[in-house]
């Protein structure tokens, strides 16, 4: 239970008369949660189908998770790179057993729009040029470098002009991706599967046709995994494609919802960026490094690739099998799923909630799915069923 003694009514008007209207909030307040479910301050459990925009792999309250993150906190919580740890030395350990080949070095951080940050310094200071072209409904974060590449005008508009300068062209069109790069990119910034855009895979001809062009033209490839990440059935969506980057960016499954940012680099990019040129006093502290370093060998030993690539093509699968004559197309892979309606999203959303599954919104048409990846098929089951009364 939760340990707060404010009522809905009183949590509702403390956020709202002291946080500035960022959000739209939905009308409930969640308190608790337990593997796939939350529960809300009337004591109402809700299906968790969307992990808190895809960090909660393990679920929540997971008793290995919060034994360890319990265990540092007793022991050491916080300190700077510039003394050696233990712990995070375990998790660089543990980072090099999965990177890609020849993304040897790692640069952590504590979120995914600070990881694309030092994605876009180291790549501009590895190649002496200073634009980037990035695709048409990618999304790689809200700060100011990050929402140059972002490319939906309602994040762009209000704080226009933006740097680095960066050319938005066509998802899954490489004579466009050609045609844009030249001898000013620094990189190309692609997500293997564009998440708040919708749930669009990038074909792996596309993304070999990526690398190709960056090479041709002397620029860097940079893979934004900050979704996709451990979430489809591999810790690496692009590596479905048999394409390796030159920088590869991750954050939100990484340490299972606690603060952290991952870019991985190779070592000529590693050279190029000066002592003092990036730096961080929370990144990769003992907490963050150990939050990780649970997450990464529960998700290897306890088979949670494999498991979200069955669960999630049982997922798609009953989807389809709905017959919904609301639903257009059902896309995605492992546990990133996208399910694009033929009309506005927001009465799926609320229909959901209403039934007690919570869901994502990607997009005006589209709801997303990114669940734990604990669901076993009775959530399956569970969640087909009331999408089966909303959609049917």
């Amino acid at each position: 239970m939760s340990t707060t003694t404010l009522d809905l009514a009183d949590v509702q008007r403390l956020e709202i008369e002291h946080q500035p209207p960022l959000y739209a909030k939905r009308e409930i307040a969640l308190v608790r949660g337990e593997g796939p479910y939350l529960f809300d301050s009337e004591g109402r459990r809700y299906l968790d189908a969307m992990s808190n925009y895809g960090v909660a792999v393990l679920g929540h309250a997971d008793p290995e998770y919060a034994d360890a993150l319990n265990d540092q906190l007793r022991t050491l919580a916080t300190g700077h790179q510039s003394f050696y740890s233990d712990v995070r030395a375990e998790l660089l350990a543990e980072l090099s057993a999965i990177a890609p080949e020849g993304l040897g070095r790692s640069f952590l951080s504590n979120s995914g729009a600070e990881a694309i940050e030092a994605a876009i310094k180291f790549a501009r200071v590895a190649t002496g040029r200073s634009s980037l072209v990035a695709a048409k409904r990618g999304y790689h974060g809200r700060t100011l470098g990050a929402l140059a590449a972002t490319a939906d005008q309602k994040y762009r508009a209000p704080f226009e002009p933006l740097a680095p300068a960066t050319t938005h062209v066509a998802f899954n069109d490489a004579d466009a991706l050609a045609a844009a790069v030249d001898e000013t990119t620094a990189a190309i910034l692609l997500e293997p599967i564009q998440g708040e855009g919708g749930i669009w895979p990038a074909s792996a001809e596309y993304l070999q046709a990526a690398r190709e062009i960056a090479d041709a033209r002397g620029a860097l490839l940079i893979a934004d995994e900050i979704q996709t990440g451990f979430r489809t059935g591999a810790p690496w969506a692009m590596s479905a494609s048999g394409v390796t980057p030159d920088i590869l960016v991750t954050a939100k499954a990484l340490a299972n919802g606690f603060p952290i940012g991952l870019t991985m680099m190779t070592e000529a990019v590693s050279a190029a960026i000066p002592a003092g040129g990036h730096g961080t006093t929370f990144g990769a502290n003992p907490l963050a490094c150990r939050a990780a370093l649970v997450t990464l060998r529960a998700l290897r030993d306890r088979g949670l690739y494999a498991r979200a690539t069955a669960t999630g093509a049982r997922l798609m699968a009953g989807l389809d099998a709905l017959g919904s004559p609301k639903i257009r197309q059902v896309r995605g892979r492992g546990m990133m799923i996208g399910v694009e309606l033929k009309e506005r999203v927001t009465p799926t959303l609320r229909a959901l909630q209403e039934r007690g599954v919570l869901v994502l919104p990607a997009g005006a048409t589209t709801f997303r799915l990114l669940p734990p990846l604990v669901w076993a098929n009775g959530q399956v089951d569970e969640f087909l069923q009331v999408a089966g009364e909303v959609l049917g």
